[in-house]
């Protein structure tokens, strides 16, 4: 019996995409059927290649040719990914950079700069393109964190224009508000300061492609947050929060923030720091210091979804002090945690581009 490609795309049209709802062969995602004998090649274009459906996919494929082609066919099947691109609203769009997602907190000291540097570097070891503006005016740190702080950037010519060329470390295109100020002098910043300041960071820098764009905000929920959220196209937020009701008081006042109709950002979901604490000597020992389950019900309460739960754990403050953001080790259960947080922050901006998609084509 020879194998056809219609009978090939007639099977695929069998496996969905969990998260979209719908099958690959309606979404466009098989491409490039090759048929040898019995081998059927063929390759899976998802939305992020930090899909966390990855691997299911996959087998899913691989049943398909099997139980609805042919028993005995060797089904290839290739991974691959095309970065869904949200809309970006306003006036100015970033060219080549396809979703711009802010990292913010209602209360500083829950951890959000280290979010961000780790949701980036787990975004990045996935494959994906990434940049990361640090946009904490108050606290700028990820010099530190990615071991740069005597880095300055070097301007180019970009189509006959000047542009600053981001710091590059760990896979990450850095800007930092930190690069341009003497680390031990406060900077009283006003909000046309702070909004020009961090202005050129995004239009006068030469980011080139990238899938994601992560941005540091400042903590809190101040008219300069107003100003600084409103100077950029963002696609979406995540909040940051501990579990205890003082912090989880104010990430609520950074969902309504968002919620605002000037600002009027998408939140994809809330990331829980200092979850619980493992003693080294006792792993089978959860203690929730600051509480239990305080990030995860605001996230019930505001109907969005819990995007991960970062465990208290000294490497975490230890990799970040030597510019090497835990997401970056591979075989901890803290650099596990920290990539599959990347993991469902790319799954919730890839299922919200594609409603977007659905409704401009309603």
């Amino acid at each position: 019996m020879t194998i056809t490609e219609a009978q090939v795309l007639d099977a695929l049209g069998n496996v969905d995409d969990p998260d979209l709802n719908k099958d690959l062969v309606t979404l466009n995602m098989i491409k490039d059927v090759e048929i040898s004998g019995k081998e059927v090649k063929f390759t899976v274009v998802l939305t992020t290649p930090a899909c966390p459906m990855k691997d299911m996919i996959k087998k899913a494929c691989e049943n398909a040719i099997i139980h609805y082609v042919d028993k005995e066919a060797t089904p290839v099947v290739n991974m691959t990914a095309n970065v869904t691109a949200s809309s970006q609203e306003g006036e100015e769009k970033l060219e080549g950079v396809r979703n711009i997602i802010a990292v913010a907190s209602g209360k500083g000291g829950v951890g959000k700069s280290t979010v961000a540097a780790n949701l980036a570097v787990g975004l990045s070891m996935q494959g994906a393109k990434v940049g990361l503006v640090d946009a904490d005016i108050y606290g700028p740190s990820m010099p530190i964190m990615f071991d740069v702080v005597e880095a300055k950037p070097r301007t180019r010519q970009v189509n006959g224009e000047s542009k600053m060329g981001p710091i590059e470390s760990h896979g990450i295109k850095l800007l930092s508000i930190g690069f341009f100020a003497d680390p031990s002098q406060a900077i009283p910043w006003r909000g046309p300061m702070a909004s020009k300041a961090l202005r050129q960071l995004f239009f006068d820098a030469d980011w080139g492609e990238l899938d994601y764009m992560i941005i540091d905000l400042p903590p809190g929920t101040g008219d300069i947050h107003l100003t600084l959220v409103s100077a950029v196209p963002l696609s979406a937020a995540v909040i940051v929060t501990t579990p205890q009701a003082v912090a989880l008081a104010d990430a609520e006042k950074g969902v309504n923030m968002f919620k605002m109709p000037q600002i009027n950002v998408p939140v994809l979901g809330i990331i829980e720091n200092m979850s619980y604490f493992i003693p080294e000597e006792l792993p089978d020992n959860k203690y929730h210091i600051f509480g239990e389950d305080g990030g995860k019900n605001l996230a019930e309460k505001i109907g969005v979804p819990l995007l991960a739960q970062i465990p208290i754990v000294q490497s975490i403050r230890e990799a970040g002090d030597v510019g090497r953001p835990a997401a970056l080790q591979k075989n901890t259960p803290v650099g596990m945690a920290f990539r599959e947080m990347a993991q469902s922050v790319a799954q919730q901006m890839a299922i919200m581009n594609a409603k977007g998609v659905e409704e401009v084509g309603s």
